[in-house]
């Protein structure tokens, strides 16, 4: 059983712009590291044997603790879920760097386990967290097609009980008192997803329509964050649109999906009734 390959094990090529890659590349050389939800140490061998760095480690399932011990100092057993993990660092001191890697998306109350790790942190420390983001164009054609297909593994993961846009990770850091300061985001087109075999049966109007939309090739998001006191400007992940654009860009994938669907009496009526309300298309 022991080298049975775990769900999450898998290999990093440090020099790819996955989000794993990203992780190791923000933590840095020579680091303690905290490593929340480490798993069965895909990111934590490459900390501990090529950037230098000594990780505790905190993780709930046996098999992966099994297979992460050797990379790290310390592991601790614990449920994030739990209001009482963070006990289990009493005496510990404090580290430079908390890592979460695609964690907080598997954790009933995210925004309160994410609060507690900046105790955690030295004066000069900083966390580094991913996640996946839910606003990619082949997660939307998955409601389109009425088929929510959650998976062993990737944006549906089928342990994944908390999604996030953009808009919602900000919220998640700016409601812990942090601020990002680094961001790195792991693109992807939709034909290159866990979801390309339904994404390319999609009428060509509903793909180009779907991938029209802001940040839909983004697949997962990587960031360094501080607490607010800290140096450096924040980053804001989510751009905040003019009404006018916001409209324009709406209107833009109506017409295409009216010049698709409908026939030309058909377009003739609705330009008439939006006409009435001063909309032209």
């Amino acid at each position: 059983m022991k080298n049975k390959r775990h769900n999450y094990e898998y290999d990093v090529d440090v020099e790819s712009q996955t989000a794993p890659a990203n992780v190791i590349r923000l933590v840095g050389q020579n680091k303690q590291v905290l490593e929340i939800g480490c798993g069965p140490g895909s990111i934590t061998k490459i900390l501990k044997d090529q950037n230098g760095c000594e990780i505790t480690g905190l993780e709930l399932d046996p098999e992966a603790i099994e297979k992460v011990t050797s990379y790290c100092t310390q592991v601790f057993q614990a449920d994030l879920n739990s209001s009482e993990w963070p006990k289990l660092l009493d005496g510990f001191g404090k580290f430079d760097v908390v890592v979460a890697a695609d964690v907080l998306e598997h954790l009933y109350d995210p925004w309160t386990t994410l609060r507690r790790m900046v105790p955690l942190l030295k004066d000069d420390g900083y966390l580094v967290i991913s996640l996946p983001h839910v606003g990619h164009a082949a997660v939307m054609s998955c409601l389109f097609n009425g088929d929510f297909q959650y998976g062993n593994w990737g944006l549906l993961d089928k342990t994944h009980i908390r999604f996030f846009c953009l808009k919602n990770i900000d919220d998640l850091f700016a409601q812990a008192e942090l601020k990002i300061i680094e961001v790195a985001y792991v693109t992807k087109p939709a034909e290159e997803t866990e979801f390309a075999e339904d994404w390319l049966k999609l009428p060509a109007f509903v793909k180009k329509a779907l991938a029209s939309a802001p940040h839909s090739n983004i697949y997962q998001v990587v960031v360094k964050a501080v607490p607010l006191n800290f140096d450096g400007n924040p980053i804001r992940l989510a751009p905040i649109f003019h009404n006018a654009h916001k409209k324009a860009s709406l209107l833009a994938v109506l017409k295409r999906l009216v010049g698709a669907c409908m026939g030309a009496r058909l377009k003739r009526q609705v330009r008439s009734v939006l006409n009435l309300v001063k909309i032209k298309v």
